[in-house]
């Protein structure tokens, strides 16, 4: 009995993150000043690890104002490229678009 009770408490409160979690994913910021041009980063350190992709820095809406994201290393996913995330002009303002992986066919 006790177990039971534990796991129907596991799986709501999985449940409820879960929802949480996708409300807040639903929430879009527009912003109405233009992004600044993204910086122009050389990176001069080989990569921590041989087959390492770098991912470029951004710009981020905080506090009312754009601050710079720094660029990192991360290990690409096998079968996958990156695109980039990036600033998208819409009828409200900008929006930030997340970059991803995208898999190779």
């Amino acid at each position: 009995m006790l177990k039971r009770n534990f796991l129907t408490l596991i799986i709501a409160v999985g449940l409820f993150l879960s929802a949480l979690n996708t409300n807040c994913a639903a929430r879009t910021v527009y912003v109405v000043k233009a992004p600044p041009a993204p910086k122009v980063i050389v990176v001069k350190t080989p990569a921590p690890h041989i087959n390492d992709a770098w991912v470029n820095g951004y710009w981020r809406w905080h506090g009312g104002r754009y601050v710079w994201v720094n660029g990192y290393w991360v290990k690409p996913r096998r079968g996958h490229i990156w695109i980039q995330g990036h600033w998208a002009k819409r009828p409200r303002g900008w929006i930030w678009v997340e970059g991803y992986w995208r898999r190779v066919r």
